[in-house]
């Protein structure tokens, strides 16, 4: 991908510093991508009390999804208008908008298709005349139904009169909706909430750490059941293993994570609000978000303190698309002459 050429001016030790590959199967730069977007997040977040809700979807309608990926922009419509329809029917003169961040996972523990959304809302919301209400408790039951029929009402104005079969067998069977998840005393920091729904956005859905076994032909990994907690291991052909983790690659230019009600767009209150983060907390932190402050706050050592005791500067920049030199490894280092 690249690389950059750092230069000590006072006894010539040359250093490359290699530039990320950006993959989503690369655990280091998920890590940085996470970090960044929890940033950016933060710097949104109204400074008030957030609740993490989790949609899920039942089983019979995973395949769907499947079959035409375009279907899940459905998931991140239908779950924003079941919290937004419920805010906005508190009172209708007002229209409330609450604040939401977005992300969607596509899979389980145990690594198969399974797409559910998290949304992060906050415990209020700001009307056209009042500037904040705050709105501590959400009936989740409420919930539940609403986001069953918002979900198959979207579902069947997409897939027609094909889908309605489905549709009303849904409705018989799930008489209490289709499953939402949310602690009532959830009180987490937002900051923690963030880092928990978006950590899978920018890196492979399994951590390295869960793979307990390869040999040359079948993988073994763990999971903790969402169920009773306990500890499965599972062990496939490294084929399987690869099939179930590139399912999960999302389609380019697919948005992972998305902005509805107070943060979609500037909202008449919304200058009125205070923010989670100061204005010069935020410019700090952008400050030190490079990749030399990066290692410096995590490990204590200056990648760029050359060990005579002074500073390297930046000698030259290698891009592979447009020097040659990089496809034979073979950079020159400096002129010379």
């Amino acid at each position: 991908m690249g690389h950059a050429i750092y230069f000590c001016e006072h006894c010539g030790k040359v250093k490359h510093v290699f530039f990320t590959c950006k993959s989503r199967f690369c655990t280091s730069c998920g890590s940085k991508y996470t970090q960044d977007r929890a940033d950016s997040i933060s710097s949104k977040l109204i400074n008030c009390t957030h609740r993490h809700i989790v949609f899920t979807i039942p089983q019979e309608l995973r395949v769907f999804f499947q079959r035409d990926r375009k279907l899940l922009n459905v998931l991140f419509k239908a779950s924003s208008d079941t919290i937004l329809s419920w805010f906005a029917s508190l009172n209708k003169s007002e229209d409330f908008k609450p604040g939401m961040v977005s992300t969607m996972h596509t899979f389980g523990r145990d690594l198969k298709w399974n797409p559910h959304i998290h949304v992060l809302v906050t415990e209020g919301a700001s009307g056209n005349r009042t500037v904040w209400c705050k709105v501590s408790h959400i009936p989740f039951n409420m919930l539940r139904k609403r986001w069953q029929a918002t979900l198959l009402h979207m579902l069947h104005e997409h897939l027609g009169n094909e889908f309605y079969k489905l549709k009303t067998f849904l409705f018989k069977t799930y008489t209490d909706g289709f499953y939402v998840y949310a602690k009532s005393n959830m009180n987490s920091k937002s900051s923690d909430s963030i880092q928990y729904i978006i950590r899978y956005t920018g890196r492979p859905a399994m951590a390295q750490s869960r793979i307990l076994d390869y040999d040359g032909e079948f993988v073994t990994f763990y999971y903790e059941r969402h169920e009773d907690g306990q500890r499965v291991v599972e062990k496939i052909t490294a084929i399987e293993f690869i099939k179930r983790l590139i399912i999960h690659i999302p389609d380019e230019h697919f948005k992972m994570i998305r902005y509805y009600g107070l943060y979609a767009k500037k909202h008449v209150n919304y200058s009125k609000l205070y923010l989670l983060q100061s204005h010069s907390k935020r410019l700090f932190r952008k400050r030190h978000s490079h990749w030399r402050a990066r290692i410096l706050l995590a490990f204590g050592v200056d990648p760029l303190a050359c060990s005579c005791g002074h500073t390297m500067k930046l000698l030259e920049i290698f891009n592979p698309s447009k020097n040659p030199y990089i496809d034979n490894l073979r950079p020159p280092l400096y002129n010379s002459s």
